[in-house]
């Protein structure tokens, strides 16, 4: 079975932030020693295949992500552990480095349902066309349909726990203080209760792990595909919603820079080093992580005027047009080959990303 492992490996603490060059090397070291793995020997000597990965380098360390083919979560688990243990000791500017996670990514409630229906007649459907309509309209199982989960009481006690873990998440978003999402404004019709603006910020951390996990899954089903959007014929989360006129471009290599570009926004949102906005390709980036965060506010039934207002606020601090929900922003027409040129010199940019395709015909 395929399983995307996700891993977080962090500079040594006290040690000073990696400056850009820094990250430019630890880019190519850590794509140089897992390119070169294609299968891992994991627990109990089981051996597990090394399909595909992603690294994303930011100031504090690297994102990857790893797929593999392995026969349980936690041999895929086991085996990715020790691949980047193994990555880490050999290379000696990367040996003091942590790995502060490795686990694949399963909501609680999805998990669950899977193992208990593994092999009965609410299992998973095979299609993935299937899968993805299931997941988006959250429909329950037989088994759980007679518990009384989705009733009034359930309903609210869910939306009080969601509720409780945005306010949670947003100490996480370091970048934006409360005056950014309208908290004290002197503008009454911008102004915001900090409650609010809590909630806006901690939907914004929680829909970056979604975007993250939705995007790497759009470029698996491109890779698989060898084909652009436009061709696609699989299910894509995001990526329709970019610049029709521009579709036969965004093929998997493009997919990969983009899914880059959004994991270094966001790292840069999260540890408070976020300056302003560097490319085309962030814009984009930051428009999807705004439709996303306004997604799950609305799932859980948390998007009243007072957030809505939050998360326009900090959308015009950043200057970017929240109004419609495809992606046409001026911005967004200029020619395919600059999106991912930053805008001056001092603009951030991922060394993943700032190697130019070649020029296709506009």
């Amino acid at each position: 079975m395929t399983y995307v492992v996700t891993v977080d490996i962090c500079i040594p603490e006290g040690t000073p932030e990696l400056d850009p060059l820094q990250r430019a090397g630890a880019v190519a070291l850590v794509e140089d020693g897992l390119d070169a793995v294609r299968a891992v020997e994991g627990p109990d000597g089981v051996q597990v295949d090394v399909l595909d990965t992603i690294v994303a380098v930011h100031p504090g360390g690297a994102l990857l992500k790893v797929v593999v083919d392995a026969p349980a979560l936690e041999f895929a688990e086991g085996s990715v552990q020790v691949l980047v243990d193994e990555l880490l000791e050999r290379t000696e500017v990367l040996a003091d480095w942590t790995i502060e996670r490795c686990e694949v990514e399963l909501h609680q409630d999805l998990a669950r349902e899977s193992l208990a229906a593994a092999d009965g007649p609410d299992a998973p459907p095979d299609d993935l066309a299937l899968r993805r309509a299931r997941h988006t309209a959250g429909a329950p199982s037989a088994q759980n349909a007679g518990e009384g989960a989705d009733g009034p009481d359930g309903a609210a006690t869910k939306a009080r726990a969601a509720r409780a873990r945005m306010l949670e998440l947003a100490a996480e978003l370091r970048a934006f203080p409360p005056a950014v999402f309208g908290v004290e404004a002197d503008d009454d019709r911008r102004a915001v209760p900090a409650e609010s603006a809590r909630l806006a910020a901690g939907a914004l951390v929680h829909a970056t792990d979604t975007l993250v996990d939705e995007l790497f899954e759009d470029v698996q089903v491109l890779a698989q595909e060898d084909a652009t959007v436009a061709e696609c014929e699989g299910p894509l989360w995001h990526l329709e919603r970019l610049p029709d006129r521009y579709a036969l471009q965004y093929d998997a290599r493009f997919a990969r820079r983009f899914l880059v570009t959004v994991i270094a926004l966001t790292t840069r949102f999260t540890d408070g080093s976020f300056q302003h906005l560097s490319c085309v390709a962030e814009e984009l980036a930051l428009r999807f992580l705004l439709n996303e965060a306004t997604t799950t506010l609305e799932l859980h039934d948390l998007l009243d005027d007072h957030v809505s207002t939050a998360l326009a606020n900090l959308a015009d601090a950043l200057c970017i047009d929240t109004d419609h929900d495809r992606v046409h922003h001026p911005t967004a027409l200029l020619p395919f080959t600059s999106w991912f040129t930053p805008f001056t010199e001092d603009s951030y940019a991922h060394p993943s990303t700032t190697d130019e395709p070649e020029a296709a015909p506009q």
